[in-house]
């Protein structure tokens, strides 16, 4: 109950309230500590306190930054796994309608197209029967009118032949558009799936490199902190982590190099 009171009083809100306000990154709530901290001390209300109550402070403080910026981590991680779960189902199930969709269309031509072919066929034959029919009938009757009667039946029947003919290409060439358009509906479903795709290769890009920033941020606090999590500047140093880094793989390596070289000297 103590605690939560000092913390009340020098300004800290706690964790419950930063969740219902607008989120801050680390770096604004430093400062915005560092300036509470810099008007509490020019208004001298801060020389009360003990060493164990600012301990408690700034403890407490660098805590809730670190649980806060692991949470926003989190979310964005679930978030963002969940958009690409969520992108991958719609794109399977709209690559399989498509699929569908061309195969049912290819089926319907070729159905139809046999139907035309094989009813053209029919009446084609039909129609031979018809003419031969007639024209042995008017054989039969007068030799003279016979052969101008079977000639005119001749070319009655070749011009329906030539007729029917016509009927069935007509058909294997709209049957062939047909196809040609089912064909060229598959390459724009194909199309539009590559493009979604890319999009969400682009929108992982983007996420890791969020992610690379929030993890350079977390070790940018870490290295403004000294051992008792207090800060070791009066103001934010961008780019301390790696700093860090390198200083301990060259301290490292320091270390390294003087063992190798105790080790040569004993021997």
């Amino acid at each position: 109950m103590a605690e939560k009171k000092l913390l009340s009083w020098v300004g800290f809100k706690g964790e419950e309230e930063g969740k219902s306000a607008p989120a801050q990154n680390a770096l604004e709530r430093i400062r915005e500590l560092e300036n509470q901290l810099n008007d509490l001390r020019s208004r001298r209300d801060i020389t009360g306190l003990s060493r164990e109550e600012f301990e408690i402070l700034a403890t407490e403080t660098a805590m809730t930054m670190i649980k806060s910026a692991q949470q926003r981590e989190a979310r964005a991680n679930a978030a963002a796994q969940k958009i690409i779960n969520e992108t991958s189902r719609n794109t399977k199930e709209k690559l399989e309608a498509a699929e569908a969709k061309a195969k049912s269309i290819l089926s319907s031509a070729e159905s139809r197209g046999r139907r035309y072919i094989s009813a053209a066929e029919d009446d084609a034959a039909d129609l031979v029967i018809t003419a031969e029919a007639k024209a042995d009938e008017i054989l039969n009757k007068s030799s003279r009118e016979a052969s101008a009667l079977s000639a005119a039946a001749k070319r009655d029947a070749q011009k329906l032949v030539n007729d029917a003919s016509k009927n069935i290409v007509d058909y294997r060439s709209w049957l062939s558009s047909a196809i040609s358009e089912a064909e060229r509906l598959h390459r724009t479903q194909n199309a539009s799936l590559n493009a979604a795709e890319s999009a969400i290769q682009e929108s992982r890009q983007k996420l890791k490199h969020a992610f690379d920033r929030l993890s350079q941020l977390q070790d940018d606090i870490y290295a403004n902190l000294d051992s008792e999590n207090r800060p070791t500047n009066k103001t934010f140093v961008v780019g301390a982590g790696k700093k860090a880094a390198a200083a301990a793989v060259r301290k490292q390596k320091a270390i390294n190099k003087k063992n190798t070289a105790s080790k040569k000297k004993k021997k």
